[in-house]
């Protein structure tokens, strides 16, 4: 009696035990097909897992093979600087003419050059170089001349001390200052401008006699002088090369 009690238990177990098997298997079968459907199939047109360091490293190489369409904006905010760079050349020179092309060949060569800051420097300079001239200061001349017209206006000055004769002169001030040509030769570039100026001047021998000129008048005076300096050189300072009087 004890065996066949014992027998219906194990059987009774087996039973309870296919039955849970069968259930928990049933139930991992659908939530796979579940699972299936919701995530789909591989098709290998998925992407790949994605990983910082591949992905930083294909941001760089993107960054560095930029087509140029991407830089153009840059580009173009240098071509409007070029441009702003030649107004102040266009303000004193007409576009096309060879005043203009000699004055931005200028400022290619040198792109610190300003016309105005040129024209602004050269009426400092064409008054200390005709007042040293009438004072006959050699040393303020040499800074501010080429060799050539310095040994000219020394000679001058020579001249006139052998003879005794002394120049009485009152700078009155400059009417106007205007470019007549530019040009750059080889690494040298020169100017010459038309300067219009008032002056009131006076010659007198050794025994004080007025032989040239009046102290009490002012007089108008038209020169024609050219400046030259080397685009390549530090010094930054333009010499007076030539010099000539207009009618």
């Amino acid at each position: 009696m004890l065996h066949v009690r014992a027998l219906k238990g194990k059987l009774a177990h087996m039973e309870l035990f296919d039955f849970g098997t069968i259930f928990f298997l049933v139930a991992a079968i659908v939530i796979f097909f579940q699972l299936r459907n919701v995530l789909g199939r591989r098709t290998g047109k998925e992407r790949p897992p994605f990983d910082p360091y591949t992905a930083a490293r294909t941001s760089a190489k993107k960054d560095m093979s930029k087509p140029e369409n991407v830089v153009s904006l840059p580009r173009r905010k240098e071509a409007e600087e070029a441009a702003d760079s030649y107004a102040a050349i266009d303000a004193v020179a007409k576009p096309g003419t060879e005043l203009n092309k000699g004055l931005r060949a200028i400022k290619n060569a040198d792109p610190s050059f300003d016309p105005k800051t040129f024209i602004d420097g050269a009426k400092l300079a064409y008054e200390m170089i005709v007042m040293a001239f009438a004072d006959g200061d050699r040393r303020t001349l040499k800074n501010l001349l080429s060799r050539e017209v310095y040994d000219g206006f020394v000679a001058a000055i020579s001249e006139r001390e052998n003879r005794s004769e002394k120049i009485e002169s009152s700078f009155v001030g400059i009417d106007k200052v205007e470019f007549v040509s530019a040009e750059m030769k080889g690494s040298e570039a020169h100017i010459t401008l038309r300067v219009v100026s008032e002056l009131i001047s006076a010659t007198r021998d050794g025994s004080g006699t007025i032989i040239d000129g009046d102290p009490e008048t002012v007089a108008e005076v038209k020169d024609v002088w050219t400046f030259a300096r080397d685009t390549r050189a530090r010094d930054p300072n333009w010499k007076l090369v030539a010099t000539e009087a207009e009618e």
